[in-house]
């Protein structure tokens, strides 16, 4: 048994623990990290400068490394939005008695050990070990070496916080291991590991479909598309896309690409090309007869996720068009239209098929946060068993709870 299995085994001890704690101590572990955040701010600060000083790319792996006061301020305002959220465990979904005399139930119970490989983004770290807390699970988190310095000062104020309130300060841990060969075990702890969770780009997802041996959720790319249909508010539009585009381009819940119906295409475009001057725009022959500095997007620009100030464009002659492209090349993330026509924002929300479909909003709102859960542990792009922004509920599974008074089959 090697160190890492030893360490999982140590967690899931942990994990039977947390599962019994009760509410109020859940939250209270939660109110108290979220403290000793904002206490500690210089300390993971110093941490985290550690980690940029080492980190040499730019662009959208940098920003999702670097912390400052006021991420890691959300990181505790989050925690403590958490705390506030209502008990997920052992809500009743189903009750029942049947011909027989049997009371029978399903309730919500805690997964057990939710296993998090993702890159950087120390503020994960934070966010996932506050849901599985909150929830009843424990935390047995893989970030990449680059964000170590800066993991490690989170946990410790985990620890710190967990040994107060009487829980295992297992409950949450990092893999100290961080080489390619630890992840690759990390997938396969069977005997560990109720389910796997990958944040990162395509090669982590390719890893976690090649080796992983246990239930794994995707959190997959974010190919995200904007519909601008013909009968829009065009000042609307313009601000759903460059929110969707510029406010945080290196997440996967930034706009890529707009499509653009052809009756509106010469006004609309003239109007996005100004309002987005510092974004590349790659688009199709119509896109570039009407914006000059487009560059012709080829098969491959549609179908990328880009994290980056770049946006395909594509000019449609119907909604049809527009959601074929998008079953073309989407990634089942999310989907909005903008368009004042309540029977096309209708077909739009019954056919497109995606984790979550917008209407007249932006991509960016698809966050747990925003939509009232709290945070996430990802937003998964797959169908089974969660799907879209995975929070407290999507922490647990169903148990049948079945009460008799001697009846036998």
């Amino acid at each position: 048994m090697d160190a890492l299995h030893e360490q999982g085994l140590r967690i899931r001890d942990a994990a039977r623990v947390v599962a019994q704690a009760s509410d109020e101590t859940r939250r209270a572990v939660l109110v108290d990290v979220a403290e000793r955040l904002r206490n500690n701010t210089d300390q993971i600060l110093a941490a985290n400068a550690l980690d940029l000083a080492a980190y040499t790319d730019v662009g959208a792996g940098r920003d999702r490394l670097a912390l400052n006061e006021a991420r890691i301020a959300g990181m505790a305002d989050a925690l403590d939005q958490l705390a506030q959220m209502p008990d997920p465990l052992y809500e009743v979904v189903h009750d029942d008695v049947r011909p027989n005399g049997l009371g029978v139930q399903k309730i919500r119970v805690p997964l057990g050990v939710i296993g998090v490989v993702y890159e950087n983004r120390p503020n994960v770290t934070s966010d996932v070990a506050g849901l599985c807390v909150r929830s009843g699970n424990a935390a047995f988190l893989r970030g990449s070496s680059a964000a170590t310095h800066s993991n490690t000062a989170i946990v410790a104020l985990w620890h710190e916080a967990l040994a107060v309130h009487g829980l295992p300060i297992d409950t949450v841990s990092l893999v100290a291991d961080t080489s390619h060969e630890a992840v690759v075990r990390f997938m396969q702890l069977t005997d560990v590991l109720d389910c796997l969770i990958p944040r990162g780009g395509p090669n982590l997802i390719r890893a976690m479909r090649e080796h992983a041996r246990v239930p794994y959720v995707l959190d997959g790319d974010g190919n995200c598309h904007v519909f601008v249909d013909e009968s829009c508010d065009m000042d609307m539009a313009i601000r759903i896309v460059r929110n969707g585009k510029t406010s945080r381009p290196g997440v996967c819940n930034a706009t890529e690409t707009v499509l653009v119906h052809r009756a509106i295409a010469d006004a609309f475009l003239s109007q996005l090309d100004a309002a987005l001057s510092e974004v590349e725009i790659r688009g199709d022959a119509i896109t570039q007869s009407l914006v000059s500095r487009a560059v012709l997007a080829t098969e491959e620009d549609y179908a990328s996720e880009y994290l980056d100030l770049i946006l395909a464009v594509k000019v449609v002659s119907s909604i049809d068009e527009a959601m074929d492209h998008v079953a073309r090349f989407g990634t089942g993330h999310s989907e909005a239209i903008v368009t004042s026509d309540p029977a096309h924002a209708d077909r739009w929300v019954r056919t497109v098929d995606a984790a979550a479909v917008l209407v007249n909003a932006s991509t960016r709102f698809i966050d747990g946060g925003e939509l009232g859960l709290g945070g996430e542990v990802g937003i998964s792009t797959q169908k089974l068993h969660a799907r879209g922004p995975m929070g407290l509920a999507e922490l647990t599974c169903l148990k049948w709870v079945v009460r008799g008074n001697g009846q036998i089959r």
